[in-house]
C-alpha cells in the first residue's frame, strides 16, 4: 500500500479521503490508496451515477447488489466510490463516465487515463 502520509492525488497534492460511508478503497480505509495487491487499481474517486452503475453491471461488475459477506451494502447513485482506473476509462469511452473527485483520485490513475479527461469530468459541489 502506498504510505497514506505520502500518497499524492492527480493534482500533485495530498490524497484526500473519497468516502467513509460507504467505506471505500481497496484497503477499505476510505481512500483510493493502491499497492501491489490491488490488481484492479481502485484509484479513481467517483461520484457514481445510475448510468455508470448500469454500465458496470453490463460489464459483469455488480456494484448495486448488497453483499453482506463482504460488508458491502451496494451503491446508490450519488455515492462516492474508488473505481478501477480501467473501468472508469472504459466508461469514458462509452460516454457514461461518472464525475470524479480530483483531490481524492490517486496519482496512479494517470498511468491509465489523462489528467485532461479527469479534469473534464471533475465533480464540483454546488457553491464551490
Amino acid at each position: 500500500m502506498t504510505d497514506p502520509a505520502f500518497a499524492r492525488n492527480v493534482l500533485g497534492g495530498p490524497l484526500r479521503a473519497c468516502s467513509y460511508d460507504p467505506l471505500t478503497g481497496h484497503f477499505r480505509d476510505g481512500c483510493c490508496h493502491t499497492g501491489p495487491h490491488d490488481v484492479g487499481r481502485h484509484v479513481v474517486c467517483a461520484k457514481v451515477t445510475a448510468e455508470f452503475l448500469a454500465f458496470s453491471l453490463q460489464r459483469g461488475n455488480d456494484l448495486v447488489t448488497p453483499r453482506p459477506e463482504w460488508r458491502f451494502a451496494g451503491l446508490k447513485p450519488g455515492e462516492r466510490w474508488c473505481l478501477c482506473a480501467l473501468r472508469w476509462k472504459e466508461a469514458l469511452e462509452a460516454g457514461v463516465a461518472p464525475p470524479v473527485i480530483l483531490e481524492a483520485t490517486h496519482e496512479a490513475a494517470l498511468q491509465v487515463v489523462s489528467l485532461a479527461d479527469l479534469q473534464a469530468h471533475a465533480w464540483h459541489p454546488a457553491g464551490t
